[in-house]
């Protein structure tokens, strides 16, 4: 059970620098779609991985941390639409972003593997 709760941390503490990043590119460099969207499903990731910890099942419990590896991996592909369009620099947040969705498949995964 620990995996929760390092995943619930990382997540909510990835949610925060997203938001940073959301009002860095909104007020710095005039970004406002891409952003939206980083900030949707930046912010997704860890409100998924909040609604698991009361989950109904072990199956509503997989289905939510499923969703957070989606939102994760649609993060993802922003934050490298982001550093390819020259807007961030940095390659932290992929890095950190990278980490949640190895997180996350392995928590879905043994979630699975336990459940049949």
């Amino acid at each position: 059970m620990k995996s929760e709760n390092t995943i619930k941390d990382k997540s909510f503490e990835f949610a925060l620098k997203i938001i940073d990043l959301y009002k860095y590119l909104r007020h710095e460099k005039k970004e406002y779609v891409i952003s939206k969207q980083l900030l949707r499903s930046g912010t997704s990731i860890g409100a998924n991985v909040e609604e698991a910890q009361a989950a109904q099942s072990k199956k509503d419990f997989i289905s939510k941390m499923s969703i957070a590896a989606k939102e994760a991996r649609e993060t993802h592909y922003w934050l490298r639409l982001l550093k390819h369009g020259e807007f961030i620099i940095k390659d932290d947040l992929l890095e950190d972003c990278d980490e949640l969705i190895k997180l996350l498949t392995s928590i879905v995964k043994t979630s699975s593997e336990n459940n049949s």
